[in-house]
């Protein structure tokens, strides 16, 4: 009924990148941040971070045969509210979701694991 989703990079030890939940149609993801190849927070700005939050997220819907436009609804946590940062959260997910039909989306302002990391996000898509 569960089936774990995990690109070959982003493999952690107790815990999937996603789960496809068959029978219903749906897949959930788990957070997604903007990490460099080695796993640490990007830091050379915070639209790279965000941007590599989205690629990461992508990599993850891809190897369930999903792309953004199955998603929908999106949750970002950030460390910290910010008129700037909803600003580059917003023109950067622009370039992934279909303007047309963009997912539901919540903003949550929460402690990261990574004081690094200005952002996470988590969604929830159909699988057709």
């Amino acid at each position: 009924m569960l089936t774990a989703v995990n690109p070959p990079e982003a493999k952690w030890p107790g815990l999937s990148q996603g789960m496809i939940i068959k029978g219903s149609g749906l897949f959930v993801s788990a957070g997604h941040c903007g990490l460099d190849a080695s796993g640490e927070p990007i830091t050379t700005s915070v639209e790279d971070q965000i941007v590599g939050m989205f690629e990461s997220l992508k990599r993850t819907l891809s190897e369930a045969g999903l792309g953004f436009q199955h998603v929908a609804r999106t949750t970002c946590y950030v460390r910290e509210f910010s008129p700037e940062l909803l600003k580059i959260i917003k023109e950067v997910r622009a370039r992934y979701y279909n303007h047309e039909c963009p997912p539901a989306s919540v903003m949550v302002q929460a402690g990261l694991y990574d004081p690094k990391l200005h952002a996470e996000v988590e969604v929830i898509a159909v699988v057709p």
